[in-house]
């Protein structure tokens, strides 16, 4: 990208991170689905968990539903292991990431791997549209070596899990809102101008160290949702900073949302609780599964 085609996003707002628990308990931080900022279109929810205490995780989340979206779990540090109503299990660990596309209906549960411990990761909610909502569940299993990685200058280190940046492309795929999911590594009073496709809705979430967004500081636990362009110019503090930088395609499209289930419609919603009390959510092999 030449310099006469960078038009650098500004910043249009920026919240802390709410303190709430979800699962059995599981104590975590909400940016994206909190009453500061209920929805960004396409993206539903965006949760942080980071503790060394077990009590705060152990619980895990149990069994429960979705349809209608897609969950992505992002692990920076610990392992936690997956069941769910295909018949798919295995466990997540430090660097991995599982891109869950639940369509039609999946049923799963999500149990931290370890007794003791750093468990800190994500957890990423999007929209699909409405011609993708009842596709069959489609599962994307990473392993950390398979998530591209890229230093465009010193002091920047990037993992790409989606999207396209620098000669590097993530390895998911085939997703409609054609997302951008980055984790940047900054080291202290470092400088990056990375690039993110205009149009797209875009946010950055600063989760280890502190640093600033297009000229505005963003402290640790803090999301900037950012205005239109195609790049951001992030710069980290003196102790260094490490965030995520997410964007996709807003879907633009009527939402009727209750708990794990999102749809179009109330009359489909009605119908996604009726399904899953009825047992007739999917229970084959899905997409891309072994």
């Amino acid at each position: 990208m030449k310099n006469d085609d960078v038009n650098l996003r500004k910043v249009a707002r920026t919240i802390r991170a709410m303190d709430t628990s979800d699962g059995a308990g599981v104590r975590l931080k909400r940016s994206v689905g909190s009453p500061a900022l209920p929805m960004l279109d396409p993206f539903l929810m965006l949760d942080s968990i980071s503790s060394d205490k077990a009590d705060d995780y152990i619980a895990g989340f149990p069994e429960h539903p979705h349809r209608g979206f897609e969950t992505v779990t992002y692990m920076v540090e610990g392992a936690m292991r997956h069941n769910d109503s295909i018949g798919s299990e295995g466990v997540l660990r430090s660097g991995g990431v599982q891109w869950m596309t639940a369509g039609s209906g999946i049923i799963h549960s999500e149990t931290p791997e370890q007794e003791d411990g750093l468990l800190q990761g994500f957890q990423l909610w999007i929209n699909l549209p409405a011609k993708d909502k009842m596709q069959r569940p489609r599962y994307q299993n990473l392993e950390a070596h398979e998530v591209a990685e890229v230093s465009p200058a010193a002091g920047v280190d990037i993992r790409l899990v989606a999207g396209s940046a620098f000669g590097k492309t993530g390895p998911v795929s085939g997703i409609s809102t054609e997302p951008v999911f980055m984790d940047v590594k900054l080291a202290p009073n470092a400088e990056a101008t990375l690039p993110v496709p205009e149009g797209h809705a875009a946010l950055v979430y600063m989760f280890i160290g502190d640093g600033e967004v297009a000229g505005r500081s963003l402290p640790t636990h803090h999301l900037a949702v950012l205005k239109d362009g195609n790049a951001v110019l992030l710069k980290s503090g003196s102790e260094g900073g490490r965030l995520l930088l997410i964007a996709a395609a807003p879907i633009d499209e009527p939402i009727a949302r209750h708990g794990p289930f999102v749809m179009n419609t109330r009359e489909e919603l009605m119908q996604a609780f009726e399904d899953y009390q009825r047992g007739r959510f999917v229970r084959e092999k899905a997409v891309g599964q072994g």
